[in-house]
């Protein structure tokens, strides 16, 4: 895989909304304000109605939830404030609140300086290029306010924590209890830490609460699923039977096993799949992205299951099992979607799916991975402060042909633009690890010659 898989040319949204660093446009007061009032706008003009607003634990979401309130009021719509939830509930709660759309507060796995705005249609699923196009188009326009009788009215929905705790429990079968467990959640301080806990408590587990105490600036900062060392040091520590790492919102999560043994995305997707096949309720194949292992196709394929890749981001995997009909999707990062039970990622509801197939199995996590294969791989990432097609240039494509003829048909080379930061990563993936990891420097080095 050569083809670089270039930034949105949008002005604003990326692969995931608008991110950016705190102050710096577009992440500011004045432009969030009048992105709430776009918003607003295009979603009056298709009939109008109420907009959930929720937020991780970073101290800006609290200047971020004011302005985008005033901008929707500005524009006639009402808003239900939500506080600190992770992105998956606030999906969840747009749909079953019956809310014209969602919004979310949070820059994910990135740390507190960084923030960012994503949104939720009404099926609790991202919102349609259209609509993307719509707000962008409508953030030209000078922004106005309607008459004092029609401003937008906000009230706090209370109870968001606890219909979200009951719907987690609800998508693994009512015979599946976690007692005996002893099990140790990194919340990240992030918007879970409040639902996590209390979620596996409620079925039984033993949990030991890490990273559970947000302070505003300490969401991400060396915990959770993106920092998993603190999670492995507590699990040995505590001599636990597994560990949950979630990120600053929750949509993504990362599992240690006894040993301290991490367990990534394309080793949680395996997991789930095989169980899923195995009592009859995998429907169709798994969705990858073309950062997943190549471990996990092959095996997948011994076991009939049938893989597909798409580029990297919910969206495309979601698209992806809409027009396959599938029911399961994700990436190594650990953001991976049950769609049969949620419209968008969800750490909690992976780590439950997980979960479910080890009290099926009756062995360890360690156990269950075990015969999931996968091949040397080795990412690294190089930052950039510009646009330019540094990938396409002749004599990178050039080196990456290279590469991907001495590592054979079972081998792959990619290079992409990250679409949540400025950076440039690099994959190189095959059978032999030495290789693997000096064909990767090599690629880094020749890139990082043409930045500077």
């Amino acid at each position: 895989m050569t083809k670089d898989l270039l930034p949105n040319k949008r002005r604003y949204f990326g692969t995931d909304g608008i991110r950016g660093h705190v102050g710096t446009w577009p992440i500011n007061a004045e432009f969030i304000l009048k992105l709430g009032w776009a918003v607003g706008r295009v979603l009056a003009r298709q009939g109008g109605g109420k907009v959930l607003i929720g937020k991780d634990t970073r101290i800006s979401g609290y200047m971020f939830e004011s302005v985008l309130e005033a901008g929707l009021s500005a524009a006639g719509v009402d808003i239900h404030l939500l506080g600190p939830m992770p992105t998956p509930a606030i999906a969840y709660l747009t749909r079953t609140l019956r809310a014209q759309a969602g919004i979310v507060i949070s820059a994910s796995h990135n740390p507190y300086v960084d923030n960012g705005i994503k949104f939720f249609s009404s099926l609790g699923t991202k919102l349609p290029d259209e609509i993307e196009l719509a707000i962008e188009e409508q953030l030209e326009q000078t922004m106005t306010t309607v008459d004092s009788a029609e401003l937008g009215k906000a009230v706090r929905v209370a109870d968001a924590p606890g219909r979200y705790i009951e719907f987690c429990k609800s998508t693994v079968s009512s015979d599946v209890n976690l007692n005996g467990l002893k099990i140790v959640v990194d919340c990240a301080n992030g918007a879970a830490y409040h639902i996590a806990p209390n979620v596996f408590r409620e079925l039984g587990a033993d949990v030991i609460e890490v990273a559970s105490e947000p302070n505003g600036l300490n969401i991400n900062l060396n915990c959770g699923a993106a920092h998993p060392k603190i999670l492995q040091h507590y699990v040995l520590q505590e001599k636990a039977d597994l560990g949950v790492a979630l990120d600053g919102d929750g949509d993504r999560v990362i599992m240690v096993d006894h040993t301290g043994q991490i367990l990534d995305g394309d080793e949680l997707l395996y997991i789930i799949a095989k169980h899923r096949q195995e009592i009859g309720m995998l429907k169709g194949g798994v969705v990858g992205t073309v950062m997943s292992n190549m471990g996990l196709e092959h095996t997948l394929a011994t076991l009939n299951i049938p893989f597909t890749r798409v580029p990297v981001g919910d969206r495309h995997i979601m698209l992806e099992l809409k027009k396959l009909n599938w029911f399961m999707g994700g990436e190594p990062s650990g953001h991976i979607i049950c769609h049969d039970a949620i419209t968008t990622g969800d750490g909690i509801i992976t780590a439950l799916q997980v979960l479910s197939a080890q009290r099926y199995y009756g062995c360890s996590l360690s156990k269950l991975k075990s015969g999931l294969k996968k091949y040397p791989q080795v990412i690294l990432n190089i930052a950039v402060n510009h646009s330019s097609d540094v990938i396409g240039k002749p004599n990178i494509q050039a080196l990456v042909q290279q590469v991907e003829k001495e590592l054979g048909k079972n081998g792959r080379v990619l290079l992409r633009h990250s679409g949540t930061e400025p950076l440039i990563r690099v994959m190189v993936e095959g059978i032999d690890a030495n290789r693997v990891t000096e064909f990767a420097n090599k690629l880094v080095d020749a890139v990082k010659a043409e930045i500077i």
